[in-house]
């Protein structure tokens, strides 16, 4: 029996993903122009001319080696404070061979509840964003610059960044994506290295710097933080995120949904 998607499973993939565009947007989907977002030249890959350790790896292997640093390491963690107060450790989930890195600052209440990234309703909505691109949340990894839920949801302590850093550094050198999406300030700013707002950087690819071993020159997508759409829930905001996101799509070889 062949493993293939018949032609209802791709029709009924193709129309939630209108859909979800059409939620997105808060409007009718219409098809971009092929010439309305800007040019960009992403460096899907590192730039040193080395090889990531997990560009050698099956996703078997990469899936048991971020399992080990989760149950051997993460999970035991008490580098900072956050241990202190926190439920769960939550290190991030789905497709240990992802093209797409998702990462956001830190887990919220709900997260820090099940253990999970982006359960609650910026969860919800980043999965319509994945949705919208033609992919679901298994296709794809979602993680966080610190692994424990800071008080209040407050942005992350520069202590607590560094407490946590070498655990997204592994991360991303084991999967080996081809881009990185940073949703919001505090995630964008530690990843790139920067001082300058979201509103800035969004909408234009960037290069990872040389954080790890042979991860430099991988592509950066800044944008909004879903937490923040959902606060400011304006049809440029949310035209701004698909914007982002189809240039990703472009970036990894996804095709362009048709609304036909």
């Amino acid at each position: 029996m062949s493993d293939a998607p018949s032609d209802y499973d791709q029709l009924t993939a193709a129309a939630r993903q209108l859909v979800a565009i059409e939620d997105l947007l808060g409007a009718p989907f219409m098809p971009a122009r092929p010439d309305s977002l800007p040019p960009v030249e992403p460096q899907a890959g590192p730039a040193t001319g080395q090889a990531l350790p997990g560009a050698s790896m099956t996703r078997e292997q990469k899936a048991d080696a971020l399992a080990e640093m989760d149950s051997r390491e993460v999970k035991p963690c008490t580098k900072c404070a956050l241990c202190k107060g926190r439920t769960n450790t939550v290190f991030g989930e789905s497709d240990p061979d992802a093209d797409i890195v998702f990462i956001g600052e830190g887990p919220g209440a709900d997260e820090d509840a099940t253990g999970r990234p982006f359960v609650g309703r910026a969860g919800a909505l980043l999965t319509r964003m994945i949705t919208a691109m033609g992919l679901s949340r298994q296709q794809v990894f979602i993680t966080n610059i610190v692994k424990c839920r800071p008080p209040g949801n407050r942005s992350p302590a520069p202590d607590e960044v560094a407490a946590c850093w070498d655990y997204l550094v592994r991360q991303l050198q084991i999967i080996a994506p081809k881009v990185i999406v940073t949703m919001g300030n505090p995630s964008t700013q530690t990843l790139l290295d920067t001082r300058v707002g979201i509103t800035r950087m969004r909408g234009t690819f960037r290069e990872l710097p040389e954080i790890g071993e042979a991860l430099g020159g991988i592509a950066v997508m800044p944008t909004f933080h879903p937490a923040y759409i959902l606060r400011q829930y304006t049809p440029d905001n949310r035209s701004k995120v698909w914007s982002d996101l189809q240039q990703v799509m472009a970036a990894v070889g996804l095709p362009a949904p048709d609304a036909k």
